[in-house]
């Protein structure tokens, strides 16, 4: 929704016009951005992840915890 922009509403536009949602608060879209951030940082601890899973040491790691639970029933 676009607004007419006054003096009372905090200034206007430098040709005079009209700015998208004039009330919205100056954080608005720190939601998305921290979302995004979050987001980027799941993909690299992910990426982390699977390269310490495929080497060889944690693999039989691994399946040595398994093989050990499943040998105490």
């Amino acid at each position: 929704m676009h607004q007419t922009v006054s003096e009372e509403d905090g200034g206007t536009t430098p040709d005079g016009g009209t700015i998208p949602d004039a009330g919205m608060a100056p954080d608005a879209g720190m939601a998305t951005a921290e979302y995004a951030m979050a987001t980027l940082a799941a993909c690299g601890f992910a990426g982390l992840l699977i390269a310490v899973l495929r080497s060889d040491e944690v693999r039989g790691m691994l399946l040595g915890i398994v093989q050990r639970a499943l040998s105490l029933g």
